[in-house]
């Protein structure tokens, strides 16, 4: 028997796993929920997972019954037919998961003028005769300026390839679509014209389909960011990008094809279709900004890390392949530094932080956590590369939140108690609840403040290494024990250290102290879980007044709906992009010592 490391993705789930288990049991193993309908014996083809990296079993006459000749080609193989011959990285479709991950489309409701960039004009032309042989092109603008007083302007070539049979199937009677004096859609007068806003994170992705008319969000969506197969953080995908087009192409089109799937399932959900969206926003940091619009990425790895473009932009839908209306626009809110991008301008607009006349900080927390503070008026931001621990990866028992995973732990001297997500059986650890089990450990003693692991009942040693058990083989019906071991607090030491050398850097900037700081504004979905308390405890936060935190769950989100509705919120954005200063983090004086610093559990 040989044992081979199998990682399950987006779910964050790896161990080892015997060539003599298939990649179904190994699943079950590792507590991957896949669907298998016909208990493994390969005639209901849900358990489908797609081989991205390493060597498996040869494809069996039963796959290639009941999988595509294009399925195939693309690495698609039933999980209950293959078996692994060497390290695997996999990817999970989500029809293969009977359980869904928890992600954070929830944030801040923040209420503003609608006022957006694209307006619905009902108009009807007068047909053509052959006295009045007037083209259709010349008799809409006509009749938009005789019905609503607007001068001629442009028609998207899109809409020009099909004006004139969509007038004549609608009987003279439409529905424009008019951006600024751009025609980007026609259709019947009952259309509701629809917009898209869309927040791509490193890891999870968020998006909300929205009434333009009246600013209401129909419908929203949470899902994994298809690219984590890549790698947990964007210094990966970079590097992916690097190695070919193809790699570069193929990074781009799973952002744009999982958008674009989302754009129908939200349409679904509001009884609409994806061609109504004529306008959408979408936020992200610099490197996911780049891969979505193929831009190059080389230098965004490599100091002074400089991004290829920083202003708003406007791109046909088309242009990228997003499948919604033909000629609607994707905006894309403004970065600010190769690592501080859209999705952090997109924050300070939901929160307003740009406006307070205080000592104001707020931070994204993720994989790649970026932070505010707003000294009476003055902006400064940093990012910081906290990781992929919040998200369970290098954790030996980490795990994303989903149903199952511990997210909050308490421990006194008479007792453990924990709560996991879902109220399932527990079958690993997420952010939130690695955060909470390494404060308690700090405040019960037994780790000290250099993180080191000391004596208690439940500490053991294993493999020369030493660990905390959260829940025995006995608990598990004899699967592994969920344990923390020292070397998982040392992750998490390195990740919280990023964040709050990040706070520092910034309190230093502008003479401060962390005392000065009036109010803390935590944003994105791992920050909407976490207890503040033990991001203090382990000293990830300043040792603040818990009044003075504020959590306000996905602002990006909110943020990206507030530039999809409002022309002012969208030149809000632009003017918080050039009003906010950049530091770079590694070039703070005497870093590596404040940073070994900021690794104390204090």
């Amino acid at each position: 028997m040989t044992l081979y490391q199998i990682a399950f993705e987006p779910i964050g789930r790896r161990g080892d796993c015997s060539d003599e288990q298939s990649l179904l049991e190994s699943a079950r193993q590792l507590s991957v929920d896949l669907v298998s309908i016909c208990g493994g014996m390969g005639s209901c083809t849900r358990c489908k997972v797609q081989i991205v990296s390493g060597q498996v079993s040869e494809i069996t006459a039963d796959e290639k019954n009941n999988l595509t000749e294009r399925e195939l080609a693309q690495g698609y193989r039933l999980a209950c037919h293959t078996f692994p011959r060497s390290d695997l990285k996999l990817h999970v479709p989500p029809d293969s998961l009977s359980a869904p991950q928890r992600t954070q489309v929830e944030g801040l409701e923040v209420t503003v003028r609608t006022d957006p960039f694209v307006r619905a004009y009902d108009v009807q032309l007068t047909p053509p005769t052959i006295d009045t042989p007037i083209p259709d092109d010349v008799a809409l603008w006509q009749a938009l300026a005789n019905q609503h007083h607007l001068q001629p302007g442009m028609i998207d070539f899109g809409v020009l390839q099909t004006l004139s049979q969509q007038l004549r199937d609608l009987n003279w009677q439409a529905r424009v679509a008019l951006r600024e004096n751009e025609i980007v859609a026609i259709s019947s007068p009952s259309t509701r014209w629809l917009g898209l806003a869309v927040d791509i994170g490193t890891t999870k992705i968020a998006g909300y389909l929205v009434d333009l008319a009246s600013g209401k969000t129909l419908a929203s969506q949470g899902l994994m960011n298809p690219q984590i197969s890549y790698g947990e953080d964007v210094v990966s995908r970079i590097v992916a990008a690097r190695r070919s087009p193809s790699e570069a192409e193929r990074l781009q089109k799973l952002l744009v094809d999982a958008l674009s799937q989302m754009a129908a399932d939200l349409c679904v959900q509001a009884n609409a279709n994806p061609t109504d969206i004529v306008e959408a926003v979408v936020v992200g940091n610099t490197a996911i900004h780049h891969l979505f619009l193929r831009f190059p990425v080389e230098q965004l790895g490599l100091a002074p890390y400089v991004p290829a473009v920083c202003a708003a932009l406007d791109v046909k839908a088309r242009d990228i392949g997003l499948q919604i209306a033909p000629g609607a626009y994707v905006h894309l809110l403004p970065n600010i530094a190769g690592y501080v991008g859209a999705d952090h301008v997109a924050m300070l607009l939901a929160t307003r932080i740009a406006e307070s006349s205080g000592i104001v900080l707020a931070l994204d927390i993720g994989t790649n956590t970026e932070i505010c503070l707003n000294n009476r008026g003055k902006l400064t931001s940093v990012s910081c590369a906290s990781g992929p621990a919040f998200e369970g990866a290098h954790i030996r028992f980490g795990m994303r939140a989903a149903p199952g995973a511990i997210e909050h732990l308490l421990l006194t001297k008479e007792k453990l108690e924990y709560q996991t997500i879902g109220n399932a059986m527990p079958v690993g650890i997420c952010g939130s609840g690695l955060l909470d089990i390494v404060a308690q450990l700090k405040l019960n003693g037994v780790l000290d403040r250099h993180g080191r692991m000391g004596e208690h009942p439940r500490v053991r040693t294993r493999n020369n290494l030493r660990e905390f058990v959260i829940v025995d083989e006995q608990e598990r019906d004899g699967l592994d024990a969920i344990t923390l071991s020292q070397k998982d607090v040392r992750e998490l030491q390195l990740a919280k250290a990023a964040i709050r050398m990040g706070i520092q850097a910034l309190v230093d900037a502008n003479g401060l102290t962390e005392n000065d700081i009036e109010q803390v504004i935590i944003a994105g979905a791992f920050g909407t879980f976490i207890d503040v308390s033990s991001a203090i405890t382990i000293g990830m936060l300043p040792p603040l007044p818990l009044e003075r935190f504020t959590q306000v769950g996905n602002a990006a989100g909110t943020g990206a709906r507030l530039a999809l509705i409002s022309r002012e919120q969208r030149a809000e954005a632009r003017r918080i992009a050039e009003r906010d200063g950049y530091i770079e983090l590694a070039s703070v004086p005497n870093f590596n010592r404040k940073f070994a610093e900021a690794t104390n559990l204090s």
